[in-house]
This record gives C-alpha cells, sequence and structure tokens, in this order.
C-alpha cells in the first residue's frame, strides 16, 4: 500500500480529513500505550524476576515485586504527567 501524499489529502473533505486525523491521534496514542507497557514490562521483569521461571508462574516475592513496580511506575507516570500539565497552564 503506497503511503498517502498532498495530493492525496488535498482530494479529502473537510469531514474525511477531520475523520483521518482523529484516526491518525487515537493510533498514535495507542502507540504511546504500547509503548509505556513495554518499558513498564522491561524494567519491571528486570528489577524483580531473580529466579529462573520453572513452572510458569512468578513466586510469591517476585509477583508482589511487579505489582509494587507497576503501581510505582504508573504513580510516577501519573505525577509527571500532572507536573508537566502545571508547567503549560502557568
Amino acid at each position: 500500500m503506497d503511503a498517502l501524499n498532498d495530493h492525496d489529502l488535498e482530494k479529502l473533505n473537510d469531514k474525511d480529513k477531520a475523520e483521518l486525523r482523529l484516526f491518525l491521534n487515537n493510533e498514535s496514542q495507542k502507540a504511546r500505550v504500547q509503548s509505556t507497557v513495554h518499558s513498564l514490562t522491561d524494567m519491571c521483569f528486570k528489577k524483580c524476576i531473580t529466579s529462573n521461571i520453572k513452572q510458569g508462574k512468578l513466586d510469591k516475592t517476585e509477583e508482589g515485586c511487579m505489582a509494587n513496580c507497576a503501581d510505582r511506575f504508573l504513580d510516577t507516570s501519573a505525577l509527571t504527567m500532572k507536573h508537566l500539565q502545571g508547567l503549560r497552564q502557568g
């Protein structure tokens, strides 16, 4: 499939352009969420998984560490976003 070029975009009416912008924005948000989940998983796995997983599940310590790591990651992300929004408004 060929990429859209400016000539193709000029053929769209305003409604189609708005729908395309919305679609691209949604896809961009999905990509950011997926990237965040990947970073979270990678970081927490490296931090918490210290044994060889032989039975397909984590031991109790690793399980608790993963849950805590994910919670702290999300808390930090939320605080960072709140701080950045404050900077933009102030």
